[in-house]
Order: C-alpha cells, then sequence, then structure tokens
C-alpha cells in the first residue's frame, strides 16, 4: 500500500539505462552529421554585419560593385581599385582614414579568418614589422606595425588594423589604414561601412581563398566606355593634323623586272 513508485524522472533513467553503447555512438554520429551539414555562420555576433545577401539586413544606399554591396556613408569616398598582381579591392576614404575591403571563397563548413591571421601575422615578422592579436568589434582583430615601403624595413613602421568576419562560404577582410588604425574615434565612420557591407556569395562553386568577383555598376562601366571611346575619337583625330601629307614625298613605287 505503501510501496514506493516510480516518478516520471525515475522512468526517464530507466528508459536511458536501455540504450546501448552502439545507440550511443550511432545518436552522436548522426547529431555530428547534422552539424556539419549546416553552413558556416560566421563569427559575427548575431544581428550584426556584414552580411549575407540572402539574410535580412537594414536597407540603405549602397553600390554594387558585384561581390560587394558597399554602403555609401555621409563623408566617405568609394573606389573600385584593380592590380594584377593583388586583384581588385574596394577602397572606403574617410578624412584621414581609409578601409580596404575584400572577400573570399570559403568552405561551407569552417572558416578562414583563424588560418589568414596567423599567416598575415607571419608575412609581417618577416618583412620586419610585428603584430599582435586583441578583440575588436567583429571579433578577434589584428593590430600590426608594417614598414612604410613594402620590403624595405628601414622605411620605418606604418600602423595597420586587419579584421575579418567568416560569413557562410564567404570571408570578408578589411584593412584599416590612417587614422583608423589606432583612433577609435577616427575608425568608427569607418567600422560603420564594414558592419553594413552585403556579400553576394552566389551559388557557383569556387576554391576557397579565390577571391569573388567585383566589378564596376552598369552606369560607371557604360560611362567609362564612353571616356576611353572619345579619348580614343581625340587622339585619332591629333594624329590625323599632326604630320600633314608632304606633297613632294615619293609614294609607293612598284618595279616591274622583265
Amino acid at each position: 500500500m505503501f510501496g514506493r513508485r516510480r516518478n516520471a524522472g525515475n522512468r526517464d533513467r530507466d528508459r536511458n539505462r536501455d540504450i546501448t553503447v552502439e545507440d550511443a555512438v550511432r545518436l552522436e554520429r548522426q547529431a555530428e552529421e547534422a552539424r556539419l551539414a549546416q553552413p558556416y555562420g560566421g563569427g559575427s555576433p548575431s544581428g550584426i554585419g556584414p552580411w549575407d545577401v540572402t539574410e535580412p539586413h537594414p536597407e540603405l544606399p549602397r553600390v554594387d560593385l558585384g561581390s560587394l554591396q558597399v554602403p555609401v556613408l555621409e563623408g566617405t569616398d568609394i573606389q573600385l581599385v584593380f592590380a594584377e598582381q593583388h586583384g581588385a579591392w574596394v577602397t572606403v576614404r574617410h578624412q584621414l582614414s581609409e578601409l580596404q575591403l575584400q572577400a573570399f571563397a570559403a568552405p561551407k563548413r569552417s572558416g578562414l579568418w583563424d588560418e589568414v591571421r596567423a599567416e598575415i601575422a607571419a608575412e609581417i615578422a618577416t618583412a620586419g614589422g610585428r603584430s599582435s592579436e586583441r578583440e575588436g568589434p567583429f571579433g578577434t582583430e589584428l593590430l600590426a606595425q608594417v614598414p612604410a615601403e613594402p620590403g624595405q624595413p628601414a622605411s620605418g613602421l606604418r600602423p595597420v588594423r586587419f579584421t575579418g568576419v567568416d560569413g557562410p562560404r564567404w570571408f570578408l577582410r578589411g584593412l584599416f589604414a590612417g587614422a583608423a588604425a589606432q583612433d577609435a574615434a577616427a575608425a568608427e565612420p569607418l567600422e560603420a561601412v564594414f558592419r553594413e557591407v552585403v556579400v553576394v556569395r552566389g551559388d557557383h562553386p569556387m576554391p576557397p581563398r579565390d577571391l569573388l568577383e567585383l566589378r564596376l555598376p552598369p552606369e560607371a562601366q557604360a560611362a567609362l566606355e564612353e571616356q576611353a571611346k572619345a579619348q580614343q575619337q581625340e587622339a585619332q583625330e591629333q594624329n590625323r593634323f599632326a604630320s600633314p601629307p608632304n606633297p613632294f614625298e615619293r609614294g609607293p613605287e612598284i618595279t616591274e623586272t622583265r
């Protein structure tokens, strides 16, 4: 009558005892496979950019540069730079500071920033500079002193600051230079730009670390082509009147030998 009754917690413990080692291993394997199947979420805190184009993000005026949509904030100047050796990047300037942006393809199930950060630190040390890590607004970042002239440590050192964010199948790297590398107040406008960048990875397969394509907006590309065409026509006109034909100059001759 006063026998001991098993409560719900006891029943749950009894059921757990019935799980074999094989079952536990199988369940753990399934959980791991489910975790790996999810795209890498990135290191930026939830609700804070940079943003993937597929997720909700604040509506702001942005320049569409292909893989990067860069916000147009007051007092900033945006420039797209193409270089044969280093690919393309976006430079955003604000007063005495600048931010360089590059986006790369990344593995689906892991990020790149930890590896890239270590590689950058090693390259800086080899070049005669120094660096250290700290926690910043976008996670771990790298503060560095690098030669003012690449490859020439004797030229003196200048401060720079590297930050990176791992997103779903992409990695965004930022380089702060000028006053923004050391002064928190000077860095705020450019940090606001970095925070509101939208990355367009695309669905096409790409090897990890490949640069995501950057391109001029269509209207800018059309204006550039029109400018190049006008310059070419102007050069042709100048060449036409630069050296008028000499009426006494002998023209091409044909010699016939019999």
